[in-house]
């Protein structure tokens, strides 16, 4: 019976950031495991598994670079919009300052 809040009542749980928490763990894992493995080669500089993981970590760290540089970029030029349209208003309240001195609206006589 459900009367007056008593009895079973229906729970639910949001595991999306759980999810996310594994996933990000195990490609981390994942990556340490690749890094621990022995190498193959002489010389580790060479090994193919190593090489594609520093690609991949530097291909990422240029997108990233690449971001922010496209959005230094947009910010400064909204900037110098702002700026642009800010000096129109000023020009046109000055405008009408004058006009308004010639027609006498604003003066107490």
């Amino acid at each position: 019976m459900k009367f007056f809040g008593f009895g079973k009542k229906e729970r639910v749980i949001d595991l999306t950031k759980y999810k996310r928490r594994q996933e990000e763990t195990s490609k981390n894992r994942a990556v340490v495991e690749i890094a621990k493995e022995p190498q193959k080669n002489v010389f580790g500089l060479f090994d193919n598994s190593l090489i594609s993981v520093n690609q991949n970590a530097s291909n990422l760290n240029e997108d990233t670079e690449d971001k922010k540089k496209k959005l230094a970029k947009r910010l400064a030029d909204m900037t110098t919009q702002i700026e642009n349209i800010s000096n129109q208003i000023y020009h046109l309240s000055q405008r009408v300052e004058v006009l308004e001195r010639k027609s006498g609206v604003n003066s107490g006589n």
